[in-house]
């Protein structure tokens, strides 16, 4: 039977409540205050707590720091009133699993407990799991939401909560990340996971624009509006209307459109470049980054309003070397899904691949497991994926106390003799790998800033993104 504390200074709540959740199979104890619910804990272990926002002698946020702090095992649940709702917010970011607003509907309370506690058990039994090492295939699937991997550990299983808790609301979301760490699959997750499901997703590389063509590219633009205005355009905000409009890079926005950007988010409005009639929106908008914008704000080069407009909730990407065990089956579905694309029966990789996915650094993150993965899957022979089938950066890589024996110990030691690669008689593809190698090469330097890397490799930025394109490089 599982165990609930309910910690409320209001009896009739705490009764009913207790009373409630008794009749559901559960075993509930109730305590009238902070200090007191703090006693209960220290001697007997609860599998969830239920603890109102505003007691007599503390509050919702001090309980939850001391609670998961000393009993990090214990789900905590917010009950809130009204005025509190964006507090608690706050409060799941902190570790809280829900928040339950008042007035309290048995429904809503028996379904949030319901999960709050298979969620706790889920993470308790997949704590310790094993990491398959064996050189065989997992045999565990790596899950999926809606199309975006999340993986088993703990970190991964708290950025599906936070999607799955945010997802079904209308708020802004600011979504935080290294490059490659898979914004854009997390904002796409939010969206099929809310109401607007059936309405269009709109993704924008803010990186891209130049200053001209930011305002055509957001709002729209009538015929005849400007030099070059051969037709008339639809603007990102129009595309998205009703549905959710995705913002990448948004640090790299001038701070002229900012201004022009804030006015459409706080009017719910657009008008096109040589319009007079004003569109109604109805957007959902979520924004990725991978700066500072707090310390863009402090330079003057991002507007403070504009960012508390999209900072209803922010989501934490963790980079790839952070989720542990999810490389492994993150690597197995990118292979997968590269069997599918190239018609390969790739079937697994070999131990000492494993070790090595698990060892390096990942400095472009599932973007960079993914492609080279898919590099692997179409040069290596054979049904395992050899050590061979990696690029030097990560076969030779190195981490103090890890030794692969045979492999070299720096990036710039040429391989030994007997570890050069027949050479492939395929011009056409060896071309293409070559090619592969140099764009990944400029943009791994470059911090994945495509105008940089289409100057460094003297082309055009949108000839770069064609090329990006061609090999599924995105």
């Amino acid at each position: 039977m599982k165990k609930i504390l309910i910690i409320d200074d209001e009896v009739n709540v705490a009764v009913l409540l207790s009373k409630f959740l008794t009749r559901n199979g559960f075993d509930v104890t109730s305590a009238s205050s902070g200090n007191s619910g703090l006693e209960y804990l220290k001697d007997q272990e609860f599998d969830l707590v239920l603890c109102d926002y505003r007691l007599e002698d503390t509050d919702g946020r001090e309980m939850l720091r001391k609670i998961k702090t000393q009993y990090p095992n214990t789900g905590v649940i917010i009950i809130t009133g009204y005025s509190d709702i964006k507090m608690a917010v706050e409060l799941i970011k902190m570790g809280a699993y829900d928040y339950i607003s008042k007035p309290l509907y048995p429904d809503e309370i028996l379904n949030t407990i319901t999960k709050a506690i298979e969620t706790r058990q889920a993470l308790l039994d997949s704590a310790d799991e094993p990491v398959a090492v064996s050189g065989k295939p997992a045999k565990k699937q790596a899950p999926q939401t809606d199309g975006v991997v999340i993986g088993t550990s703990r970190t991964s299983k708290e950025l599906a909560r936070q999607i799955e808790l945010v997802a079904p609301t209308n708020y802004s979301v600011i979504i935080l990340g290294e490059s490659g760490s898979g914004k854009e699959e997390a904002a796409k997750s939010i969206h099929l996971q809310s109401p607007r499901r059936n309405q269009p997703f709109v993704a924008m590389d803010c990186g891209s624009l130049t200053k001209e063509l930011a305002a055509s590219e957001f709002f729209g633009h009538e015929k005849g509006s400007f030099t070059g205005a051969f037709a008339t355009k639809i603007g990102h905000f129009e595309m998205a209307n009703g549905g959710t409009l995705f913002l990448d890079e948004v640090g790299n926005l001038s701070y002229e459109i900012q201004a022009a950007l804030l006015r459409t988010v706080q009017e719910r409005k657009v008008k096109r470049i040589g319009s007079t009639k004003e569109i109604d929106l109805d957007v959902r908008i979520i924004v990725a980054t991978n700066e500072n914008l707090g310390d863009a704000i402090g330079k003057g080069k991002f507007r403070e309003d504009l960012y508390h407009r999209f900072n209803e909730f922010s989501i934490y990407m963790p980079p790839l070397r952070e989720r542990g065990n999810d490389i492994i089956l993150l690597a197995e579905y990118f292979l997968g899904a590269a069997n599918l694309e190239l018609g390969r029966n790739v079937t697994h990789f070999s131990a000492e691949v494993i070790e090595c996915f698990l060892k390096y650094r990942w400095p472009g993150n599932v973007r960079e497991l993914k492609n080279i993965v898919r590099r692997a899957a179409l040069i290596n022979e054979g049904s395992e994926i050899s050590m061979k089938a990696l690029p030097l950066e990560i076969s030779n890589y190195k981490m103090p106390g890890f030794d692969y024996g045979h492999q070299q110990s720096s990036f710039n030691q040429a391989p030994q003799q007997s570890e050069v690669k027949e050479p492939r008689h395929d011009l056409k593809n060896a071309a293409l790998e070559a090619e592969y190698e140099t764009i990944l090469k400029v943009l791994r330097e470059v911090n994945f800033n495509k105008t940089r890397a289409a100057e460094i490799l003297n082309i055009d930025r949108k000839t770069l993104y064609n090329k990006m394109k061609a090999i599924n490089l995105k």
